[in-house]
């Protein structure tokens, strides 16, 4: 067991191949944690706040890691000098050296391999792909390798140092090749954590919470909300829970639940049901492995509705494993069918990018036909 992790509390249990979420004291402890704070998260309390769109919490947030840890190590195509194609690691390089945050050639399965290797000998490597659409050169790397490492050791090693970054979705004109979202690929694969932020709070949070996990981590960022997003966060180090859905607004008739850059279109579609006297119950997932199916299901059991809305496709995308375990839990419950609002199934197209994409007008029609059903 590496000194990485040994460092870790002892609520954060490791995932193993044999579940696909954190066990049941892992998963009472962060909901314990979370709630004992009196307020959504631990970090709103906190003092010294400053405005950072989301690219500067996610770079505060490393720096904060590098500077805690001198074992974080990060690396990615151009996120050297030049601070990545987003500048996400801007002046890293400048404030660490070369040998803690460098450059690496173009190659996806070579920057996954490498950083499994540097996890299993106990360094806590931070590794971003370009851009997610560019992730599948490493996707045996990540499934067949990091998610499995522990379990086929027999505990003996690990990868659970490995945080993988990406900017993923929609939104930017990138066309097929820069808009995907891939997060269901993963989360069919038991041994990973998937995170995906709302805003620049969340993202420091929940970044510098993954870099510690005692787990290979994929944290998968709205490229569309890297500058567009911008909020009070705290300058001092703080972690949000992994596994826990932050409910960002409550209501009684129905549950609009998402993750990413959907959690603000899902918000103006909230807006626009409220001038109809609807009052939307608001969560925002963070995690899609583990999920938290406790805080859906008992929003669920309170609306008797519930509306999932995710930028990628509909057939195969995580509403459909959601959907699936909701109507398992809550069926007699139910007031209406689970609605799934999402992506289409093509390609992701660069002209038809706003037709292509499920916005605040897609989720209001759907609310409507749940409450008429």
């Amino acid at each position: 067991m590496s000194e990485q992790m040994s460092e870790q509390p002892l609520e954060k249990t490791p995932v193993t191949d044999s579940a696909t979420s954190d066990s049941a004291a892992a998963y009472s402890a962060a909901k314990e944690a979370s709630a004992a704070t009196g307020s959504k998260d631990a970090a709103d309390s906190a003092s010294g706040k400053k405005q950072m769109n989301m690219l500067q919490a996610i770079n505060n947030a490393l720096d904060i890691a590098m500077a805690a840890n001198p074992r974080v190590v990060l690396f990615g195509e151009d996120v050297g000098i030049f601070g990545g194609v987003f500048r996400a690691t801007s002046h890293l390089q400048d404030k660490y050296g070369r040998e803690r945050c460098f450059n690496t050639p173009l190659t996806e399965q070579g920057i996954i391999g490498f950083a499994n290797g540097l996890a299993a000998q106990g360094s806590t490597p931070v590794a971003e792909i370009q851009f997610a659409d560019y992730i599948f050169p490493a996707f045996d790397q990540i499934v067949n390798e990091a998610a499995k490492f522990r379990y086929r050791s027999g505990d003996l090693f690990d990868v659970g140092g490995l945080t993988i970054r990406t900017p993923y979705g929609g939104g930017i004109a990138g066309g097929l090749y820069h808009s995907q979202s891939p997060e269901a690929y993963f989360a069919h694969t038991p041994g990973l954590k998937i995170v995906m932020p709302r805003n620049p709070h969340q993202a420091k949070g929940l970044l510098l919470a993954a870099i510690r996990d005692p787990n290979p981590v994929l944290f998968m960022e709205p490229k569309r909300l890297y500058r567009a997003s911008v909020g009070e966060v705290p300058e001092a180090d703080y972690e949000l829970p992994l596994g826990v859905a932050d409910v960002i607004r409550e209501g009684r008739d129905i549950t609009l639940l998402g993750w990413g850059a959907q959690m603000e279109v899902i918000e103006k579609a909230a807006a626009l049901a409220e001038q109809d006297g609807i009052d939307c119950e608001i969560i925002d997932l963070r995690s899609i492995l583990p999920w938290d199916i406790e805080t859906v299901c008992d929003s669920v059991l309170k609306t008797g509705r519930l509306v999932v809305s995710h930028e990628a496709p509909l057939t195969g995308g995580f509403a459909s494993e959601i959907a699936a375990t909701v109507q398992e839990r809550c069926f007699l419950y139910l007031e209406a069918p689970i609605r799934r609002v999402t992506g289409l199934d093509t390609p992701f197209p660069l002209v038809l990018e706003k037709e292509h994409l499920p916005d605040e007008l897609k989720i209001y029609e759907a609310i409507k036909q749940s409450l008429n059903y």
